[in-house]
């Protein structure tokens, strides 16, 4: 600190302990000392800090606006606020779950808004909440319980075409897909797709009004990962009138993306906030579940964000089905969709909460999703069974056994791709990290969650499209 402040102006944090200033906002008053002996007309000097701090300590409240002191007093306020850490507990569906996804979930119902939590059988290491982690909490929405792929999502449509036609016209599908859409990070399209989506209000928040062209030209594009698009037979055993579908085998188109880029940058922009916001004693533990007040600007315009990305990804999978149908000369019959990476204002347990599910399926009584297992492996619709204990939740997936860095080390595209075509899948292109080895058995994780969901229908994936090799975009 400069040598030529006054006295008070240099307090150490022991002497400012003996004022009420506890540990954690230490480094706020020393700022404020230290600008305050800058202003020549606070006449900072002998008792005049002491006091000053003093002040701030007994009425914070009267200090939150201040341009000097209001970093303290929101610090000490907060601070007043905390309560003691305690973690309520939570039901876990499945067995091949790992510890450290089980540490994720315990920290996670450490965060002092939480009232009900629940661990799907698909879980595993996520930011934060662990993927496959349901989460409620009262008055507070968490960023990176919500995930980075806000409202990443599960479109089915089912085809108006003959299964044979999935061998006897396989480049008229292969060219369908490659010429529907767009794979990876920062893909997009030099002529922006239309849709009423890009006619909302873009201005929420600063980052979705200043991402708006890019989100534009993505419109109709899939990510990176384990988002595909994909061709299969799909199967129902028994009529059904929610689909409109007598029972029998039809060709079905299956597609897994999310918010792309602009997603992202929502997830990104407003967990540094709540991070910034979290109170001291909680950045350790619960850095990664920092959550923002729904009564705050800040809270509301998150939520905001949040729900136009869910338009938007919807909006996303809507072009991505038109464009891919229409060059197949194909007509939809009947379709499914969902999200599985959001938050929802939901009633349980005779409160109002918000529900987060990051990489869970909403499993409401009667409500129909998607389920996909692997590239090689069936994905499920079903009808939920409305389970209180999970929150009315599901599984999302297959889940991952293995990170993506061992899995390219332990696999190799190619091979698996020979492979595969040999049983009459075609992969026209992936990664490693995406081969059938990666994942759980889908049948075990549905196996254990059989009094969460119902089985619908069944899709066989035939002809798969991924991006490359995980990352960069392909025209």
């Amino acid at each position: 600190m400069n040598r030529n402040l006054g006295e008070g102006a240099r307090m150490n944090r022991r002497q400012l302990a003996k004022l009420g200033i506890p540990p954690s906002c230490a480094k706020a008053a020393i700022g404020a000392l230290s600008r305050a002996a800058q202003d020549a007309s606070i006449g900072l000097k002998g008792k005049r800090a002491r006091q000053l701090v003093l002040s701030v300590v007994n009425a914070p409240a009267d200090y939150e606006d201040d341009p000097l002191w209001g970093e303290l007093a929101r610090q000490l306020l907060a601070e007043k606020h905390i309560e003691p850490i305690r973690a309520i507990p939570y039901e876990t569906w499945g067995r091949d779950i790992d510890t450290a996804a089980h540490a994720q979930m315990r920290q996670a119902c450490q965060v002092p808004s939480a009232v009900g939590a629940a661990l799907m059988p698909d879980a595993h290491v996520g930011y934060g909440l662990p993927i496959g982690g349901v989460l409620a909490t009262e008055g507070v929405v968490i960023p990176y319980a919500v995930g980075v792929d806000i409202a990443c999502r599960m479109k089915l449509s089912v085809l108006d075409l003959p299964v044979s036609a999935l061998d006897k016209q396989f480049n008229l599908f292969k060219e369908a897909i490659e010429g529907g859409t767009k794979f990876g990070v920062g893909a997009e399209f030099h002529t922006p797709k239309s849709h009423p989506v890009m006619d909302r209000d873009w201005s929420v928040s600063r980052v979705t009004r200043e991402k708006k062209d890019t989100a534009w030209h993505q419109l109709g594009t899939s990510g990176s990962g384990n988002h595909f698009v994909e061709f299969g037979v799909f199967t129902l055993d028994t009529n059904s009138k929610e689909l409109g579908l007598d029972a029998g085998t039809y060709v079905a188109l299956l597609s897994h993306s999310g918010s792309r880029g602009v997603g992202a940058s929502v997830c990104s922009t407003y967990s540094q906030i709540a991070q910034q916001l979290l109170p001291a004693r909680y950045k350790k533990d619960l850095g990664r579940l920092a959550w923002l007040d729904l009564d705050s600007q800040l809270g509301q315009e998150y939520w905001a964000a949040m729900s136009l990305m869910g338009e938007y990804s919807a909006a996303n999978h809507e072009i991505i089905h038109r464009s891919v149908v229409k060059l197949l000369g194909a007509h939809i019959m009947a379709g499914v969709e969902n999200h599985h990476n959001f938050a929802w204002k939901e009633h349980h347990g005779g409160r109002d909460v918000i529900v987060h599910r990051k990489g869970a399926t909403p499993a409401g009584a009667g409500v129909l999703g998607v389920i996909p297992g692997s590239m090689a492996d069936p994905a499920y619709v079903v009808r939920g069974r409305g389970n209180p204990a999970s929150l009315n939740s599901a599984a999302h997936g297959a889940g991952r056994l293995m990170s993506r860095k061992k899995a390219k080390e332990k696999y190799r595209f190619r091979s698996i791709q020979r492979t595969l075509a040999d049983r009459g899948i075609h992969i026209l292109a992936a990664g490693a990290d995406e081969v059938p080895g990666v994942y759980k058995n889908i049948d075990d994780v549905m196996a254990a969650q059989d009094d969460l969901v119902e089985k619908v229908a069944r899709f066989d994936p035939k002809i798969v499209r991924m991006c490359g090799d995980g990352s960069r975009p392909e025209d």
